[in-house]
């Protein structure tokens, strides 16, 4: 499917519309000026979401009954649940660099990727479907890869964190930035490559850690997800029952 394929970003970007009442409209530009208010609206009704937490996306992927959707912060469903996968709101390289001059404008932030029946599009902040995703659109993505400080580290069959520009010698405790001691670490892809989040596994439960070894997520969860929720909403995605996954923010509050 499309949807697995895709690369993500996230800059946003926002187009303004334009139109004048101080003239008489012609035919042509009473088109114009529809949707230059029906923008408006989709703008004021974004504006208005309620803010929790500031760094957080104003519309959270929710899953209710099998079918995903889009909440605010709030947890009030904007967009209903119809959707067998959903993305966060974000940019998609790959029509950002489409060959198709027309179908660039929807690779922005100011869409998100959803995909219904096997079929991938990308809808509005109001839930309108705008684009159709076509693999004869999708460009070649050109993202810098960035390379990592900090690497999980196994000694004795624990998990732990070295610094490789400062790592040299195992026997040597003082050189682990995290001694190994955990039954598992994985290091999330993150804006921040001094201070990663890390998904940690402790007594059979899953919380996340930093750098400094400090609990961020308490061990409470069954599983949390690795993917691209932090990279992408500064969000992990957590499950008690490996069933019923949902987002917290890194206050530990759900969403």
């Amino acid at each position: 499917m499309i949807l697995r394929k895709l690369k993500l970003g996230f800059l946003i970007t926002c187009s303004v519309f334009a139109f004048s009442q101080s003239k008489p409209l012609k035919k042509s530009n009473i088109s114009v000026s529809k949707k230059a208010v029906k923008s408006n609206i989709v703008k004021n009704t974004v504006a208005k979401l309620p803010v929790v937490n500031e760094e957080l996306p104003l519309l959270i992927p929710q899953k209710k009954n099998g079918k995903s959707g889009f909440v605010n912060q709030k947890g009030k469903f904007v967009i209903q649940p119809e959707y067998d996968l959903v993305m966060f709101f974000g940019e998609d390289c790959n029509l950002l660099n489409s060959p198709n001059e027309k179908v660039k404008k929807f690779g922005s932030g100011d869409f998100a990727t959803v995909e219904k029946g096997g079929i991938a599009f990308r809808i509005n902040k109001s839930g309108k479907r705008v684009y159709q995703y076509n693999s004869n659109d999708l460009g070649r993505c050109q993202q810098e890869l960035k390379k990592a400080l900090f690497h999980a580290y196994i000694l004795s069959g624990k998990y732990g964190i070295i610094e490789d520009s400062k790592f040299k010698n195992p026997s040597d405790r003082n050189q682990f930035t995290i001694y190994p001691s955990y039954q598992y670490l994985y290091i999330l892809e993150g804006d921040d490559a001094s201070n990663p989040m890390i998904i940690a596994t402790y007594n059979d439960k899953f919380g996340v850690i930093d750098v400094n070894n400090k609990i961020i997520i308490p061990f409470e969860y069954s599983d949390i997800k690795r993917n691209y929720s932090w990279k992408l909403g500064k969000m992990f995605e957590v499950t008690k029952d490996d069933k019923n996954y949902y987002y917290i923010d890194s206050y530990n509050r759900s969403y």
